[in-house]
């Protein structure tokens, strides 16, 4: 009996060795892998962010699908205006005589490509709704409105994903206490967004350390 319990104390002694590893390296592989996910995540929503924002310069508000943004962008001009100060004379009725009236002249200097602008010779654009890592074709939830905010309407929107599609396959312990995060170099919430349909805002719920250039 002696050799096979020396036998099964040492696959026991393996076996807690191993589960004592994983519980501290768990956690230090699902960081490395939220990071990497999170910032191409991030980095999509960025561009979603860029692409609503040219959209309303020219059309006054935002794209409520992602076909009208991909459209916007593939074929979408900016018009490039340059502006001065200037002045005339003009006759005035009541001094009967002429004075000076100051205004503004604004000149069309040409006009500026969306896609050139904003994505260079790159056409990731137009993949812009599909969830990085997701399983499937997952893509991301986008709406836009016209809110009254103290009587003025504006226009929002917002485009977001939940953590849980993209970090799938990690586990559930780790996942579930990330959902629950609040902190300052946290994504809070179970959530990754840009924009708002509640507040006149375009800015993600990251923090500071995703916009940071490599």
């Amino acid at each position: 009996m002696k050799p096979i319990l020396v036998l099964v104390f040492g696959l026991l002694s393996i076996f807690l060795g191993y589960k004592i590893y994983q519980s501290i390296n768990a956690p230090i592989e699902f960081k490395k892998v939220r990071k990497e996910r999170f910032s191409q995540v991030i980095a999509k929503l960025k561009d979603i962010r860029n692409s609503q924002e040219a959209y309303k310069t020219v059309n006054g508000r935002f794209a409520s699908n992602f076909n009208s943004l991909v459209q916007f962008v593939d074929t979408g001009s900016y018009t490039i205006t340059q502006q001065k100060d200037s002045s005339f004379m003009r006759y005035n009725r009541v001094y009967q005589i002429d004075l000076q009236v100051d205004t503004i002249v604004i000149d069309t200097l040409g006009f500026v490509k969306v896609k050139d602008s904003l994505f260079k010779n790159d056409d990731r654009y137009k993949t812009m709704m599909n969830v990085p890592f997701a399983e499937g074709d997952a893509k991301f939830e986008m709406k836009s409105e016209i809110i009254d905010k103290q009587g003025y309407k504006a226009p929002v929107f917002e485009a977001k994903v939940k953590k849980d599609l993209i970090l799938f396959d990690q586990p559930t312990d780790l996942l579930a206490r990330e959902n629950a995060h609040q902190s300052v170099e946290e994504v809070n919430g179970t959530e990754i967004k840009v924009g708002s349909l509640t507040d006149v805002s375009t800015n993600g719920n990251w923090p500071p350390i995703y916009d940071r250039k490599d």
